[in-house]
């Protein structure tokens, strides 16, 4: 590489660390930087604003013609390193940050050409290598659980933010994209090929619009979305929804083997995976027939097997639950043949955050509160 392209990275890198998630130095990281970004796109970047900005107010940033500004950063958007946002009439452009780019948008539109097949590989060992740590002192994760309606013993008195039909029925643009951890599992030839259901990363309203003009997503209808919900409860995935009550914009729906919180559980140490939703499971010892389906579909390992006096199966056997463990997430219950699972509400409730900037506040709280204590 040229000593002046270098130089570029490099600015480029330290203005990409000026934003809410940190980019620990790592031999993965400037490999990342360059095959997702071309000099030039690193050049054009560096001091770009995180907050949008119309076209014209960018372009007295960087000295630039608007007329000549503007197909670029169309084509950034399209490329999933800028955010594009149409308000009214106006239309504002905005730098993505690293974990949009490194863990999301790349991701998205499913390809498989050389440079996607390359950041997978790079991202996967970049997350084991600091790049998810900050996440590790998070009191609020990134997704919180969202039940799934139909395992709710009583759904009556089921909380607004925690109600599938209640949630989507506040949204009015629906789109869908290709998982992005799985799909970076599935290219990377290090990595074990999963076979659930990939076109299931659900967006909504601004970003959901987004990943549709910018290539990396379809547009749905409701009726359709559902759909995806339901195929993926059958399929064994958690649905894991934006963790605050206003203005949800993503349902992801989530696989133990290549989830990124359930990969920060299960192989970094978190101590817990998405939020919990405030339901936990509850069993029936003498309706279980013991069949196991409930033990291998749990992303927690929450639910075994074991020795039971009140069961009534040849076995002798009934499922036993964690509580501590269990998200709420209902994956177990859905497909029990007994129905001798359900979800029932836990005894404290705990909220969410209202909307994405108390989210950011409180993240960024726990991260100094964590820094302090080094």
């Amino acid at each position: 590489m040229e000593v002046k392209d270098q130089q570029i990275y490099e600015r480029f890198t330290e203005w990409l660390r000026k934003t809410w998630w940190e980019m620990p130095d790592s031999g993965e990281l400037m490999p990342l930087i360059r095959t997702r970004y071309t000099p030039e796109e690193a050049l054009l970047l560096t001091g770009m604003p995180f907050s949008g900005k119309t076209v014209e107010e960018l372009a007295g940033i960087k000295e630039m013609d608007p007329e000549e500004l503007a197909p670029k950063l169309e084509a950034m958007a399209e490329k999933g390193v800028v955010y594009r946002k149409a308000k009214g009439e106006t239309v504002l452009y905005s730098l993505n940050d690293s974990f949009f780019v490194f863990l999301r948008s790349t991701f998205w539109h499913g390809k498989s050409d050389a440079d996607t097949k390359t950041m997978a590989s790079l991202v996967n060992q970049y997350f084991y290598k600091g790049f998810f740590e900050q996440y590790g002192d998070a009191h609020a994760k990134g997704l919180r659980t969202l039940p799934i309606r139909e395992t709710i013993e009583d759904t009556r008195a089921i909380l607004p933010y925690e109600d599938v039909i209640r949630v989507l029925d506040n949204l009015s643009y629906f789109a869908v994209s290709i998982c992005p951890c799985r799909h970076r599992k599935n290219i990377d030839h290090d990595s074990a090929d999963c076979t659930y259901p990939a076109e299931v990363c659900l967006h909504f309203d601004d970003l959901g619009r987004y990943t549709v003009e910018s290539g990396l997503g379809r547009e749905i209808t409701r009726e359709e979305t559902h759909e995806i919900l339901r195929q993926s409860a059958e399929a064994g995935l958690v649905h894991g929804v934006s963790n605050w009550k206003e203005k949800v914009d993503t349902i992801c729906n989530c696989c133990k083997c290549c989830c990124m919180w359930f990969e920060a559980y299960h192989k970094l140490g978190h101590s817990r995976s998405l939020d919990e939703s405030n339901y936990r499971v509850k069993t029936s010892s003498e309706t279980c027939k013991a069949c196991g389906l409930c033990v291998k579909r749990c992303p927690m390992e929450a639910l075994t097997l074991e020795d039971s006096s009140e069961a009534k199966n040849k076995k002798g056997k009934a499922v036993l639950v964690n509580p501590d463990l269990c998200i709420g997430c209902g994956v177990c219950a859905y497909k029990c043949p007994t129905n001798s699972l359900v979800l029932e509400s836990r005894d404290v409730t705990v909220d969410p955050p209202e909307n994405m900037r108390e989210y950011g506040h409180r993240y960024l709280a726990d991260r100094i509160a964590a820094k302090a204590s080094e």
